[in-house]
């Protein structure tokens, strides 16, 4: 059987590097190489507002202009458009046709977009078949620059960090588990800051009913917070979502503080 490969890419794969890279991974002789391109949305907000038709029609576009570019290079390709999710992709890619290798391109450390960030690490916990991971680097009047190739051998590596955890609570890393720690600390304090508002100047008044709703809202979305990571962590998802939730607790929660605090010093 010949050898199969399959590609992850996010971005039009048409420069000489990103193409000598698939050419290592086909070798010399004959593989089928399968090119997958997630309809990634153009930010996390829009990722956690479920945006979708955009994001395809743009995915759609960069699978055309791939496949012309490599069937113009003389290597025999199919493709198709995946989830929003790079990792999510390649695994449903893999529950279709197996591969005995996984390419996936993603930017360098300086140029990485806000889903690629540990995108690696994530790849290795949840992809199977071995993998490589290939950085890359736009430049403005040049094709882009293949910077460095990363490499996992079969198997899955369990992530270092997820070391907080019990039989009834998925593993979590120890900044998600200090983060969920610190929102419920911090919606206690905004809930002090609160009551003391309304001790002093009653439900009724102005201040105290902005500082209730200020406590309210903290709760809410360090609630969210907290359930979202622990589902999330539960089937392995980190993505959109997740970040954005983290987002707003660790923005949110250090603001409603402050602006109970405010309030309290100065009613």
């Amino acid at each position: 059987m010949a050898r199969r490969v399959l590609a992850v890419v996010t971005d039009p794969l048409d420069g000489d590097e990103e193409i000598g890279e698939i050419r290592s991974s086909l070798g010399d002789d004959g593989a089928e190489l399968r090119l997958v391109v997630p309809a990634v949305e153009a930010s996390a907000f829009r990722h956690a507002m479920g945006d979708v038709d955009e994001p395809g029609k743009q995915a759609r576009a960069t699978l055309e202009r791939s496949l012309r570019a490599l069937r113009g290079a003389g290597i025999e390709v199919s493709g198709e458009v995946g989830d929003p999710e790079p990792i999510r992709a390649a695994q449903d890619a893999l529950l279709v046709a197996p591969a005995d290798e996984v390419l996936i391109f993603e930017h360098a450390k300086s140029q990485e977009r806000w889903f690629e960030d540990g995108l690696f690490e994530r790849a290795r916990e949840e992809i199977e078949p071995p993998l490589r991971m290939v950085l890359i680097e736009d430049r403005a009047d040049r094709a882009p620059h293949v910077v460095e190739v990363e490499e996992k051998g079969a198997g899955t590596v369990e992530h270092p960090e997820h070391d907080v955890g019990t039989s009834y609570l998925p593993g979590l890393s120890r900044a998600d588990f200090a983060s969920m720690v610190a929102g419920v600390v911090g919606t206690i304090v905004v809930a002090v800051l609160a009551a003391a508002v309304t001790a002093e100047d009653g439900a009724d008044s102005g201040a105290g009913a902005a500082t209730i709703l200020i406590a309210i809202g903290t709760a809410l979305v360090n609630m969210a917070h907290v359930v979202g990571l622990t589902l999330f962590e539960s089937v392995h998802y980190r993505g959109g979502w997740e970040r954005f939730f983290r987002t707003m607790a660790l923005v949110g929660t250090p603001a409603a503080i402050l602006a109970n605090l405010l309030i309290l010093l100065l009613s």
